[in-house]
């Protein structure tokens, strides 16, 4: 094909045919392939096409290529010249096949690791023992195993390839034509008397092309209760390893462009056009951060790179468009078509899944979810409140996962006495001279008027909280008013005293 109007600098979603005979409603973003007219007899067909929204328009040569082209330019729609010689199926077929390898590249951060690395996520999240082949039963990658293995899989891993016997079985009892005609989870029943065991299998595919087949053998436990979606996102990020391996156009690594968008630096329509996204469409951010941040740091990229399989696993099963990117020690997802009202239950048990996935592995983590946004262009925002969340949680360590709904007052106290402690020149010199009066006298004020302000006034429940009779609380919030000056009756003074003393409070706890 040879560009004769427009710029290739445009976005394409889709593939058409056009036949003279169709009536062309709706192609937003697609690129037409104009059936039975060449040259100036495609002129309708492309103005046709540029009302329906395609971004591009591909015709069949016919020596006047320039009358054509000014055509295209004033409908506004890239033009590509195609040679007389080329059938419109294999175009059609290989235009799919470099969008879905471009849709592929942004279902998962591939950048984690390799196959073997992949293999063992997996194994771990589907418990059993992983193999990865190609189309031809050659082992591409394995896990390792603690499991007991069967004869199968042990030939398998010593030859690199599925032992012949065997391969000619599953033949025979219709697997291998089940893994290259779908995308669902395929279940081998065990075998004895064959020394197979049971099995679980899933075909890697791009689009209509079978790739491989990732196998899971069951050892001495049951698989994992969500083995079967485990399998799912996996297969969906090793199709771009492999379509990488086969140097597949259109396929690039999404981890700078997510980390370019999460971070506000990428626009969301050159992330979009270059995944193959949907910049209008609705997204949310799953933020995950471990509880401690390991020192040694070949330790902490391992568990960072364990963490970032699991998240674009399970991620990639939940929303087949996921994006998953690192910064720093925290994971992120970026879900797209999400309800904009609030965080879904589902969203909700997808992180908490995946906290305990993480655990079981040894890695200790907490999980904060944004608000869903309108828009792939204000990820950044739900981004911001994750991390937010994060922070917050961060200073409450029983709690594992929580959304900005949740934690949204305790967020917004924390920025406030954030600003507070960043400004001292906002302070109020009545608290600061009630703390260096405690300091210098060992008396208790500053906790006893935070007790008191904490409970709006009411002196009992602040006095039960401090393990002191409530005459006592009265003479100390006297003594306080008078050291200071502070008017607890004026109610911006008390809020801005209440606040002020949480941040002495917080600054000297442990």
């Amino acid at each position: 094909m040879e560009l004769d109007a427009g710029s290739l600098d445009v976005t394409v979603r889709g593939v058409a045919l056009l036949d003279p005979d169709d009536d062309l409603s709706s192609c937003p973003g697609e690129l037409v392939l104009v059936i039975g007219a060449r040259g100036r007899e495609a002129a309708r067909y492309v103005r046709m096409a540029a009302r329906a929204g395609a971004s591009a328009v591909a015709v069949k040569a016919a020596g006047r290529a320039d009358d054509l082209g000014a055509v295209a330019e004033d409908a506004g729609v890239a033009l590509l010249t195609v040679q007389p010689q080329v059938r419109w199926d294999q175009l059609q077929a290989l235009v799919r096949e470099v969008l879905e390898g471009a849709r592929l590249a942004a279902e998962s951060d591939v950048e984690h690791g390799d196959l073997f690395t992949l293999a063992q996520t997996v194994a771990v999240l589907a418990g059993g023992a992983v193999s990865i082949e190609d189309t031809g039963s050659r082992v591409l990658a394995y896990s390792r195993s603690d499991n007991e293995i069967d004869e199968m899989r042990r030939l398998s891993i010593l030859g690199w390839e599925g032992p012949k016997q065997y391969l000619a079985l599953l033949r025979e009892w219709g697997v291998f034509h089940r893994l290259r005609s779908s995308e669902n989870v395929v279940r081998v029943d065990e075998r004895p008397e064959l020394g197979i065991r049971r099995r679980l299998a899933i075909g890697i595919r791009a689009g209509e092309r079978h790739l491989g087949t990732i196998w899971v053998q069951e050892g001495d436990r049951p698989f994992a209760e969500h083995a079967e979606s485990a399998l799912l996102g996996a297969a969906r990020i090793a199709a771009v390893h492999l379509l990488r391996r086969r140097g597949s156009p259109g396929v690039r690594s999404p981890q700078d462009l997510v980390v370019g968008l999460l971070e506000g630096r990428i626009s969301a329509d050159l992330v979009a056009g270059q995944l193959g996204l949907d910049p209008s469409a609705s997204a949310i951010v799953l933020a995950f951060a471990p509880r401690e941040v390991e020192h040694d740091r070949s330790e902490h990229e391992l568990r960072q790179l364990e963490t970032g399989n699991v998240v674009s696993v399970h991620a990639t099963s939940y929303r087949r468009g996921a994006l998953v990117g690192t910064l720093g020690s925290r994971v992120y997802a970026v879900l797209p078509e999400v309800p904009t009202g609030a965080a879904e239950p589902a969203l909700t048990a997808l992180a908490e899944h995946v906290i305990a996935v993480l655990g079981r592995a040894g890695t200790r983590a907490q999980a904060a979810i944004g608000s869903p946004v309108p828009t792939l262009a204000e990820v950044v925002m739900s981004r911001s409140e994750a991390d937010r969340v994060l922070d917050t949680m961060a200073r409450t360590p029983d709690r594992d996962m929580a959304t900005i709904g949740d934690l949204r007052s305790e967020v917004l106290l924390a920025e406030t006495l954030a600003l507070l402690e960043a400004n001292p020149d906002l302070r109020d010199p009545a608290v600061t001279a009630l703390v260096e009066h405690d300091a210098a006298h060992g008396t208790e004020l500053v906790t006893s008027l935070l007790a008191y302000l904490d409970a709006l006034g009411d002196v009992r429940a602040a006095a039960d909280r401090l393990h002191i009779h409530p005459n006592t609380l009265r003479y100390r919030i006297r003594r306080a008013t008078a050291v200071t000056g502070l008017d607890l009756a004026d109610p911006g003074g008390r809020l801005f005293c209440h606040l002020q003393l949480m941040l002495v409070t917080r600054s000297s706890g442990p």
